[in-house]
């Protein structure tokens, strides 16, 4: 029932690193595109104090992401929730964060419209919502690796492919998030942290 995927061990820690000091002390966290459900255990584990809130379209993704929670004893994770992302409606009202890694290359760019535009309208002013995943920069691929990833991605569906930093930016920037605290990570992937206003 659970399900690994490979690069999680390798980028979990990091990702909590920068997710430690700014995230709220006590609150509810949501996470889009939970998948195995390796982050949200990671992340529960570290932050007792937080609930989080996992969610993935995928039910075997959200069996395999309450297994881990079941595992791991962790009381502060919720049963993972049915979401997708590009419904005007969301089955939950409320979060003080939202996080989503490695989605929006590997989906269409709906995606991206409807994961902001759905978390700004989870959280009130000061929220924070977080993206973890691979982006290029000033329309250039920022390594080699990300361009050939970015190849492999639309080849297998020309509706993928690594995202312009600044076309999230403008989407968060008309929710009203303002602009991204961006935090290099392994593997030429970023960490954008925006904030409601």
């Amino acid at each position: 029932m659970k399900r690994h995927a490979p690069a999680t061990a390798r980028n979990r820690q990091p990702i909590l690193d920068v997710l430690q000091p700014r995230l709220p002390a006590q609150g509810l966290v949501l996470e889009i595109a939970s998948g195995s459900g390796e982050h949200v255990v990671h992340f529960a584990g570290a932050l007792p104090d937080l609930v989080f809130q996992p969610s993935d379209p995928s039910a075997e993704a959200r069996a395999s992401i309450d297994d881990w929670v079941q595992t791991e004893g962790l009381d502060n994770v919720r049963p993972a929730l049915a979401l997708d992302v590009t419904l005007k409606s969301w089955p939950i009202e409320r979060a003080d964060a939202v996080l989503c890694c490695n989605m929006i290359h590997i989906a269409p760019w709906e995606a991206a419209v409807g994961l902001i535009a759905g978390a700004a309208g989870v959280m009130a002013d000061g929220g924070t919502l977080y993206l973890y995943g691979p982006y290029r920069r000033g329309g250039r691929h920022t390594a080699p690796s990300n361009e050939a990833f970015d190849r492999d991605l639309r080849q297998r569906n020309p509706a993928w492919g690594v995202r312009d930093l600044e076309a999230v930016e403008s989407l968060a920037a008309a929710e009203g998030f303002g602009p991204p605290e961006i935090i290099d990570m392994p593997a030429n992937n970023l960490s954008l942290v925006f904030k409601r206003l």
